[in-house]
């Protein structure tokens, strides 16, 4: 399956997202680490008018979403089995609705906290292909990495945090399918953080 699902980013230019599903979607959604795909498949059972774009390096997760999908019979998933900051820079500015950084690993140690996808580099790329008003939604368990998302989305100016009382990032909202790793977290006494954040709307001259 994955040769039929699997992108390819252009060596120039920017992908055809309507050509990648073979017809136009009412949205486009992006997952960077998907795991082992079940928000991702989820959502897409969901939604299945919304084109679904997953990136994930690890054959483990790539080879449980493909029987996800297989299973559930979806059409509106394509994988992309690279570094998802080449997908960032492949795709058109402003054609993602929302985005999903779902417990990302990490890295605890200090000389790895450059390896953190969530970066003012990431925030900028993500600014650019996410269309006005469009979400990105993070989650971890990590308290300092959650300090160091925290620090960076609150910087850059254009995203806004949308919590406004502690329930709004304490507790998942019901249209956030969980994951393996919120369990797993909770299972150890961890207690996740479920952030919505908006990208503001783009201003004109």
């Amino acid at each position: 399956m994955l040769p039929r699902l699997a992108i390819n980013v252009p060596a120039s230019g920017h992908l055809d997202t309507d050509a990648l599903f073979g017809t136009a979607r009412s949205a486009i959604w992006l997952e960077i680490g998907f795991g082992g795909g079940e928000h991702l498949a989820q959502l897409a059972e969901q939604h299945p008018q919304t084109g679904f774009i997953g990136c994930e390096v690890f054959e483990n997760g790539i080879v449980k979403l493909l029987f996800q999908i297989e299973r559930r019979r979806l059409d509106n998933i394509r994988i992309f089995a690279d570094d998802a900051r080449l997908m960032i820079a492949a795709l058109p500015p402003a054609s993602i609705g929302r985005v999903f950084i779902l417990f990302p690993d990490p890295w605890p140690k200090r000389r790895q906290h450059k390896r953190r996808i969530v970066s003012r580099a990431t925030l900028g790329g993500l600014a650019e292909i996410m269309s006005d008003d469009a979400e990105l939604r993070l989650a971890t368990d990590d308290g300092d990495c959650l300090s160091w998302i925290l620090e960076r989305v609150t910087a850059h100016p254009d995203f806004e945090w949308l919590a406004r009382r502690p329930m709004d990032w304490r507790e998942r909202p019901p249209d956030w399918p969980p994951t393996r790793y919120e369990a797993k977290a909770r299972t150890t006494g961890r207690s996740p953080a479920f952030l919505r954040v908006r990208r503001r709307p783009r201003t004109t001259i």
